[in-house]
């Protein structure tokens, strides 16, 4: 067990784990990397056996596809030139491919991307379980503290005072007393 531990980190193998067409998938250059074998070895043994990948066990990506995932992972950068479209697969098609790639490498880090899954498996789980508590102790706060929310709306809300006129007003004309007029003209 210690070797398979000390063959590659975990930490690199969860990097390469990607999110796409709402799956969670591990790009052919990532798994030849990991495997020990070169992509194109990992992908014409991929060809020779391509009864054991159906769909949701691998897909290719698309240029638009193959362009994001280079624009967002900078291991990937090797991709951009390439002219081939890069394969994805899922976690079940990682662990098919091991089991068709003839290295004793791929048998044992099979074991760690199997784990690295299941372990990305379990974060997101434990995220949507807080997520839904968040949400529920969210609705018995607004209950209890409603009188704090409305007073503390009622802070909020600009106060209202009456408005002040501006400008020249004809009601005050007549109490002024009324300006001598001189006569120049005399």
């Amino acid at each position: 067990m210690n070797k398979t531990n000390n063959l590659i980190p975990m930490e690199r193998i969860e990097r390469a784990i990607l999110f796409l067409r709402g799956e969670k998938v591990m790009l052919d250059s990532d798994l030849a990397d990991i495997y020990g074998v070169e992509t194109k070895v990992l992908n014409q043994a991929v060809k020779r056996n391509i009864n054991r990948f159906p769909t949701d066990f691998m897909f290719q990506l698309t240029q638009t596809e193959k362009l994001e995932v280079v624009t967002n992972c900078d291991h990937l950068t090797k991709l951009k030139f390439s002219p081939h479209l890069p394969y994805a697969f899922t976690e079940h098609g990682a662990l098919m491919l091991a089991n068709v790639i003839n290295s004793a490498r791929a048998a044992q880090t099979s074991v760690l991307v199997v784990r690295a899954f299941v372990r990305l498996r379990q974060m997101l789980a434990s995220n949507a379980d807080l997520a839904h508590k968040l949400a529920a102790m969210e609705k018995n706060y607004d209950k209890q503290f409603k009188v704090v929310f409305d007073a503390l709306r009622e802070l909020m809300s600009p106060a209202t005072k009456p408005k002040r006129e501006i400008g020249f007003h004809t009601k005050y004309e007549d109490d002024k007393p009324k300006a001598k007029r001189r006569d120049y003209a005399q």
